[in-house]
């Protein structure tokens, strides 16, 4: 039996073409190596699994491999990685500092990755101050770090630093659509954008989670068995309960949130994620920010259609009031009766106006 290796692992981009949602960063980076105009010390710096450390190892594999004719030469021995989590001692910076000194036996660079560099100490980007304003002709640094705040200013002006942004709900939907396709998994787009929605923006996160919910339902990922597994409410919760709020039926409204209660999920979570129902109703409203919707395309049809059953003065009030609740929900000392109260008060939107119309003609 072979061992299993992990997606995020296994699928591990190999060249700047296969990084996900990072193109401006890794084209200015091919054009640097390209036309020989890239900078002593890179500083990478953005959210966690969204590529740093990788497209780190893809460059300093480059550098070399774009200076001559090598053949399949991975230049492992010009390039060192120094974890700054464990390594983080003024002592650790020295011994670096001293091995920079020695040229490349093979090729023109050596590389040397600094991960985690926020985690250095003081003294110990002291130590690192000259080397980094002034390396040898065949040294490059490459400081990847998620804390650009906790490096010291002088750190930062001696680099050049390319900031990583957030994957997209998108490009990770497409991203695992294509690692299902290889594995020969059917897989739901409702389920891939649930997915990457819980992955918050990390290419990672959103590969544990896949390998996670493969492990649970097989070769057919399907929306309900994503939702199961990930303990998160599905959309039909939401489209429910926003039905019976237009209905004003408070005693349905009451009855569908104790079945959520009973599933385990507490009220909120409940809230907070019938506030972003409203939100996504609200951007269905309007033609130019349909495309805000980050849903699979049976979601949205469904969202379309409920949409035309609001108004925008009835979303506003109830995202005002749901978001009331999950300001206060934590400071409660009765959090049940406070979400039902608020429940209450959705349903009651509109209603009283209604009442008055009718008694008044």
């Amino acid at each position: 039996m072979e061992p299993f290796i992990v997606s995020a692992r296994k699928y591990r981009p190999q060249t700047f073409k296969d990084v996900v949602g990072q193109q401006a960063i890794t084209n200015t980076l091919l054009n640097a190596i390209e036309n020989n105009h890239l900078a002593q010390a890179l500083l990478f710096t953005g959210p966690r699994g969204v590529g740093k450390t990788t497209c780190a190892r893809i460059l300093a594999k480059q550098i070399n491999q774009a200076t001559g004719d090598y053949g399949d030469e991975d230049f492992a021995f010009n390039i060192f990685e120094l974890d700054a989590a464990s390594n983080n001692s003024v002592d650790d910076i020295r011994d670096l500092t001293n091995q920079v000194r020695i040229p490349p036996q093979v090729g023109k660079y050596k590389v040397y990755i600094i991960d985690e560099v926020h985690m250095l100490s003081q003294s110990a980007f002291n130590a690192f101050l000259k080397t980094l304003e002034e390396p040898p002709a065949h040294a490059i640094f490459i400081l990847a770090t998620t804390e650009k705040h906790k490096i010291i200013p002088t750190i930062l002006s001696r680099c050049q630093i390319f900031d990583f942004k957030r994957i997209t709900v998108g490009d990770a939907v497409e991203y695992l659509k294509y690692i299902a396709e290889n594995q020969g998994i059917e897989a739901d787009g409702d389920a891939l954008h649930i997915i990457a929605q819980k992955a918050d923006g990390a290419m990672r996160d959103a590969l544990s989670i896949f390998d996670r919910v493969v492990s649970f339902s097989g070769k057919s990922l399907t929306r309900k068995a994503v939702t199961e597994n990930l303990n998160v409410l599905d959309y039909d919760t939401y489209f429910k309960a926003t039905d019976l709020i237009l209905g004003h039926d408070i005693p349905g409204l009451l009855v569908l949130f104790n079945d959520t209660l009973a599933k385990g999920f507490d009220g909120h979570h409940f809230m907070s994620g019938l506030a972003s129902h409203f939100r996504d109703l609200m951007v269905c409203q309007h033609q130019q920010t349909i495309a805000l919707l980050e849903v699979g395309d049976d979601a949205k049809r469904n969202y379309l259609e409920q949409s035309k059953k609001t108004s925008g003065p009835f979303l506003l009030d109830a995202i005002e009031i749901a978001n009331d609740c999950d300001i206060h929900y934590k400071s409660s000392k009765n959090q049940r009766l406070l979400v039902e109260l608020t429940l209450m008060k959705l349903a009651s939107i509109g209603f009283d106006g209604d009442k008055k119309k009718s008694l008044n003609p």
